[in-house]
């Protein structure tokens, strides 16, 4: 058996279970206790899991209500992010009607967009600015700023998007799981996400690997309503068709 297919068993018995221990994955895999645990290893460094004395549990069974803030993620999956922007810049076309979720991936996303002929909506403040600066169209949505991610939220931002049909629909998210979809830690960016997310044509989440697997306290999306864009595909996530890696 090849090392990927052990893994991906590995990690689809957590997925079910949330716990496992090398006696049982011996059994189920029919190799030896060496190689289980290199597996392991090799699982938990890749943060796809959590190594314990005589086995593993599944990442993270906690629920993540906490954020950190846009400088504070600028510095993670730099790379990973600038493929996923570099790819979702593409797919504007001429006469787009865009909405541009707050978030650092989305952010790099307009390092890229060449479409000018296109309208731009956002309620990322910074994100606003770049567009306007870089001479895009732009709508920026109004309402209550949140310091810490620099996102507007509030009632304000959801009536007017709510008037809004959007062609397509760019968005970050904190974590996706088959169980709760697309989450994110504060309920009012949540309210504001399902409300644009609910208004676009074609949605596209951009996330980089690290995401999978992760909850966070609000869900904004079923994962089966959107294509994702990452960097790659973890464990059981393989098996699903809305995902395009770049």
């Amino acid at each position: 058996m090849l090392t990927e297919q052990r893994h991906e068993i590995i990690l689809n018995l957590l997925s079910e279970k949330g716990s496992i221990t090398v006696t049982e994955l011996k059994e189920v895999l029919n190799t030896s206790e060496s190689t289980i645990r290199r597996d392991l290893n090799t699982l938990d460094e890749q943060g796809r899991l959590t190594k314990v004395f005589g086995g593993a549990v599944e990442k993270n069974n906690g629920i993540s209500t906490t954020e950190l803030s846009v400088s504070q993620k600028a510095v993670f999956n730099t790379e990973e992010k600038k493929k996923i922007a570099m790819y979702a810049a593409r797919l504007v076309a001429p006469n787009d009607f865009v909405y541009i979720d707050a978030g650092t991936t989305t952010e790099y996303l307009i390092d890229y967009l060449e479409e000018k002929n296109a309208t731009y909506i956002t309620n990322a403040v910074t994100h606003a600015r770049k567009l306007a600066i870089a001479g895009f169209k732009v709508i920026l949505i109004g309402g209550e700023l949140k310091g810490i991610t620099e996102a507007v939220v509030g009632n304000q931002a959801i009536l007017t998007i709510d008037r809004m049909n959007f062609n397509k629909g760019f968005f970050g998210t904190n974590g996706i799981t088959e169980k709760s979809g697309f989450t994110t830690p504060d309920i009012n960016e949540a309210l504001v996400k399902e409300t644009a997310f609910a208004h676009c044509h074609f949605k596209y989440i951009l996330a980089d690997s690290s995401k999978f697997g992760e909850t966070s306290a609000v869900t904004f999306g079923n994962i089966k309503d959107a294509t994702i864009i990452t960097d790659k595909k973890n464990g059981s996530f393989a098996k699903l068709p809305n995902i395009i890696t770049v």
